[in-house]
């Protein structure tokens, strides 16, 4: 497992939480090789998600 920790502002935290929570799966698909990459993309996106929402970050 790796962990790492991004600096941000809040502004900037506050958009990226949107924009996870605002892709769709057809993007992540248009932009990956495959669907077996789509689904990471959709993995990796989640658990920033899940870390944005723990710092606070959820948007509804």
């Amino acid at each position: 497992m790796i962990t790492f920790t991004v600096e941000m502002n809040e502004v900037l935290a506050s958009a990226r939480a949107q924009f996870v929570k605002r892709v769709g799966f057809s993007e992540m698909r248009s932009n990956a090789v495959d669907d077996f990459e789509a689904y990471l993309i959709r993995d990796a996106l989640d658990r920033v998600r899940t870390g944005l929402a723990n710092a606070g970050f959820s948007p509804r």
